[in-house]
């Protein structure tokens, strides 16, 4: 009874898993078929005759590299800028006594609690009195703070042991010194998780990219990529559109097996009781 338990659960998990990786693959495969061939045999996994001219027309379509380094730039300094101030945030109100420090956090949590697409006029008009427009700065300034982060870090710190920082303090560490030579280092899981969550959130912003950039110099790359669908032009370019799609992924998936390690340790962390 016990192994045929075992045999649906894994039977399950691996169903699981192939509806979640399926479309990926089926991705990765049309973006080499030719154009005219998509949608002419859907019954089909893989696709015969596939070429690179989707991926050819690209790059002559779009100005490619710069839409990849601008979103690469913009997903980089707001990972580490929101890291940076969640984890001094969030070790702020876990481990230090000041006035209204709950109040303070409510009001943090409760802006969790405001969908982001309320946000995006006042945002817009504080960028434009603050001529910001069109630069990087509109684009990574307000994904530096987030009430997310200073919840997650805030949780963890927490746990802090308190033995620590009394050993830190006694070695002759101030605030800062304990912060970032012990707190910070134990708290790797946990950054690189937030840090991970904020790269892909960023990476795949499209709304407010748009509304903030007018040129194409400064356009990322969720942005380049509605230019093959139809709103755009008149017919929906589907092969480069799965092309552009698939360059799009590369970067996240390189992001998530480079800190997969600290992300599943966080996860496993979260379920051990102590």
């Amino acid at each position: 009874m016990k192994g045929f338990k075992t045999f649906i659960g894994y039977a399950l998990l691996i169903g699981i898993a192939i509806s979640m990786i399926y479309p990926f693959v089926a991705m990765v495969n049309l973006s080499f078929a030719d154009e005219n061939a998509i949608f002419t045999q859907t019954t089909k996994l893989f696709y015969g005759n596939l070429t690179i001219d989707n991926y050819k027309k690209v790059f002559t379509e779009i100005p490619l590299a710069r839409y990849f380094l601008n979103s690469l730039v913009v997903a980089s300094i707001t990972a580490f800028g929101q890291v940076i101030f969640a984890a001094l945030a969030g070790y702020a109100f876990a481990r230090l006594k000041f006035k209204l420090k709950n109040t303070l956090f409510l009001i943090i949590l409760i802006t969790m609690l405001i969908p982001p697409q309320v946000n995006i006029i006042p945002l817009f008009f504080l960028m434009r009195e603050l001529h910001m427009i069109n630069s990087y700065s509109a684009l990574i300034l307000p994904g530096l703070f987030g009430g997310f982060g200073i919840f997650m870090m805030r949780q963890y710190f927490l746990s802090f042991p308190k033995d620590l920082e009394e050993s830190a303090k006694i070695d002759g560490c101030n605030i800062l010194e304990t912060f970032f030579k012990i707190a910070l280092p134990l708290a790797m899981p946990t950054v690189a998780t937030l840090a991970l969550f904020t790269f892909v959130t960023t990476w795949n912003s499209f709304m407010w990219p748009l509304i903030v950039t007018n040129t194409e110099s400064m356009r990322t790359l969720p942005v380049g990529l509605a230019i093959f669908k139809g709103s755009f032009r008149e017919v929906t370019l589907w092969g480069q559109l799965l092309a552009c799609s698939v360059i799009c992924t590369i970067p996240v998936i390189g992001v998530f097996l480079t800190g997969k390690k600290y992300f599943i340790n966080d996860i496993l962390q979260g379920g051990v009781k102590e």
